[in-house]
């Protein structure tokens, strides 16, 4: 899946140049992908949203066609770039969906931005911190192999059911932006593993959906009723059988599931 030639940018407070994209009519629904990935994570599943939501997507700090300064990046920093993109828009408020270190991203925008967000989705995602629960170190060590093919065998088979992976040979968006520069992944990581709203979930007042694959280990499922359990209007669904990328795997249920929510 090729890069867009141009890209429009917005200007985040610290002056990166934060990269978006707008495809779609209706109310403004605010995509939020992966750790090191840029908007191609929403490929496969966009159009599904599209037909009904304007749909904004935009490329982290750090990956595709956003600047990328090699300093501290953080999920809240990552929070006001998306402030800087919705400013740009002229959007005063969306419904948000954030999966994996997205979902992180979108706690913190309907934390310190509740005016901001009006229907919030949570996907594939922990509350960080102590709290949160993580992978095991088998799954770490795994990750960290210096061989790329290895470490991309194990991520997929963290993302997907073998049946699906034997079925869909790919390309995978979900593997992460390639031409991303070694320290920005570094950032990112950083960014993520920092994360830990867990005291200020409370303050979140958007009606909230916490989704998740029943079968997930990279994000262990169990983070979706912690979650849920925090956040006072907030229901959570597993998804039966799926993994870490049941949006996309699992589309077919997760799309109208998730449709279904924000439209109510």
């Amino acid at each position: 899946m090729g890069r867009l030639t141009v890209m429009p940018h917005a200007t985040a407070p610290d002056g990166t140049r934060i990269a978006y994209h707008v495809r779609g009519e209706g109310p403004p629904l605010l995509l939020l992908a992966g750790q090191s990935n840029n908007h191609h994570w929403w490929d496969p599943v966009r159009s599904g949203f599209e037909r009904s939501h304007r749909t904004i997507t935009f490329d982290y700090r750090g990956t595709g066609d956003s600047d990328k300064p090699d300093e501290p990046y953080s999920t809240t920093g990552f929070a006001d770039d998306v402030i800087a993109v919705l400013d740009q828009l002229g959007v005063e408020s969306a419904d948000v969906y954030g999966t994996s270190m997205g979902g992180r991203v979108a706690q913190w925008l309907a934390i310190r931005h509740p005016e901001r967000v009006d229907a919030l989705v949570l996907g594939c995602t922990s509350p960080g911190g102590s709290h949160g629960l993580e992978r095991s170190r088998e799954i770490r060590r795994a990750l960290a192999d210096a061989d790329k093919v290895g470490r991309d065998r194990v991520l997929l088979d963290l993302m997907y059911t073998p049946g699906w992976l034997a079925a869909n040979p790919g390309p995978y968006p979900v593997l992460g932006d390639a031409e991303m520069p070694a320290y920005a992944k570094g950032r990112h990581l950083v960014a993520s593993n920092k994360h830990d709203a867990w005291d200020q979930l409370p303050l979140i007042k958007a009606r909230t959906l916490v989704v998740h694959g029943s079968d997930d280990v990279f994000s262990p499922a169990a983070n979706a009723e912690l979650l849920a359990a925090r956040i006072s209007n907030a229901d959570h669904h597993l998804i039966p059988h799926a993994r870490h990328a049941y949006f996309h795997e699992f589309s077919t249920t997760a799309t109208p599931l998730v449709l279904a929510f924000l439209d109510r």
